[in-house]
This record gives C-alpha cells, structure tokens and sequence, in this order.
C-alpha cells in the first residue's frame, strides 16, 4: 500500500487539493456567518476590496510557477525520447560504413534495446521504475561499438561519433528515467495552499458584512483555484495518464507502433 502511495503521490495531492480548498472555503463561511463568533467577526468589516490582489497575486504566481515546473517536466522528458531516438537512428546511419556482418551486428543490437525499451521498460515507467534488461542491452550496444571489431572497420571519425551518439542515448535514457521517478514536492504545495487559504480569508473579510456576496466570492475562487491545482497536480509523472510521454519515435526504431502519439504537450 506504501509502495503505491509512492507511485501515484500526485493523485492523492489533487484529490486533497479539490476536497481541501472546498472544506476550506465551507469552514470559513461557517466561521464567519454560522459560528458562536460570526457577530464578533462582523466588526471587522471595512476592509478594502484592493488588499485581495495583495495575497491573490502571491497565490496566483506560485501556482503559475508550480505549473510551469509541471509542463517544463514534460516537455524534457519528451526531448529525451527524441534525443534518445535519434542517437539510436544515428548509430544505424553510421552502420551503413561497416561491413555487411558488422553492419547487422550493431543494428541487431540497436533493434534489440528499442524493443526492449518500448515493450518492457515503457510500462515499468509509469511505476517510477527502469528495466534492468535494457540497461544491460545497452551496456552491450555500447560495448560493441567501442570494441575492436568496430573500431577496427568503422573510419576513426565514424567510429567516434557512433560512440558520442550511443552516451547521448545513455544520458536520454538516465534523464528520460530520473524524470519518471520525480515526485510532488510537498513543501511546495503546502506553501501554494496556505496563500489560497489566506486569500480567501482575504475575500471573506471583504464581504463579511454581505452574505451573499462573500458565499458567491468564496464560491467562484475554489471554482478557480482547486481544478486548476488538481490538474497541475495530476500531470506530475509525464509517463503517467492524462498527459503520457509515449515512445513513439523509438518504437519506430523496434518496427512496432507506439499506442498514441508521441507526446501531448
């Protein structure tokens, strides 16, 4: 049960995210309309309507950079599936300077991580966590390139380029791997939370002296405020639903179809 805590954080947060501020937005029209203090708070009416944009800016602004950690997220991963793929499309183009049996060799080889990767280490993504299989098939691709029967036949310039192509397919699959294990920073979200509890506290104070006002105001800023952090919130594993990084420039590599699109920014 811990263990899939860990791995769908997220959607816990964006569950806590939508229940909370709704809790919180019916416990302050409590407090300030219904509770044993309602009358005692309504002396603190007078408060000017500009002094919300004093704490809904800071609220605004750290969800914006909240969310833009999120997109910027995805974006790289799907950079480094493209990155990925084209080291491995490289090192087939550079094969083409090899000897027939050579040749097959190394697009064996390279045939064999993509497959991998998309069949096995694809679906283990999701989990936040990598295939050994395609971490040893790649130790073998890249042995084979650095290893005299390629060095031996391949010209120097084409041999040293296969080999920077297969550390920048190494380096892709390490960030496309790091990136899947990223999970919600809680401080982060607790520091969002409590500017949007104090913004509308804010707009309570506003309108404590109009019921109506203050229920529709109240109203209006959870509307607002808590699907926008949900679906931030949700979108915190780029190879997890709803936004998925899928492997399709990879998969075209292996000969199969990636299911999708090759990524939804």
């Amino acid at each position: 049960m811990t263990a899939l805590l860990g791995t769908y954080d997220h959607y816990g947060y964006a569950v806590i995210a939508l229940l909370g501020t709704f809790l919180g937005a019916w416990f302050l029209l409590w407090v300030t309309l219904r509770s044993p203090w309602a009358e005692e708070i309504r002396t603190w009416r007078g408060v000017s309507p500009p002094f919300l944009g004093v704490v809904g800016v800071l609220f605004a602004l750290t969800l914006a950079f909240l969310a833009n950690d999120t997109w910027n997220a995805h974006d790289r991963a799907l950079n480094t599936v493209y990155q990925e793929a084209d080291g491995l499309r490289s090192i087939d183009a550079l094969a083409e300077h090899l000897p027939e049996a050579v040749k097959a060799k190394v697009v064996g080889a390279v045939r064999d991580y993509a497959r991998i990767t998309v069949h096995e280490e694809w679906t283990l993504l999701a989990r936040r966590q990598s295939s050994r299989e395609a971490s040893d098939q790649l130790d073998r691709l890249l042995a084979l390139l650095a290893g005299p029967e390629v060095a031996g036949l391949a010209p120097p310039g084409v041999h040293a380029l296969m080999l920077s192509q297969a550390t920048q397919v190494r380096t892709a699959r390490g960030m496309r791997i790091a990136l899947s294990q990223t999970h919600v920073n809680p401080l982060k979200w607790l520091g969002m939370a409590f500017l949007g509890f104090l913004t509308m506290i804010s707009i309570a104070m506003v309108h404590v002296d109009q019921a109506r006002a203050e229920i529709l105001a109240i109203f209006i800023f959870a509307a607002a405020a808590a699907p926008t952090a949900a679906i931030v919130l949700v979108q915190g594993n780029p190879f997890q639903p709803p936004t998925v990084v899928h492997a399709g420039p990879i998969a075209a590599l292996a000969g199969t179809q990636s299911s999708g699109a090759a990524g939804a920014r």
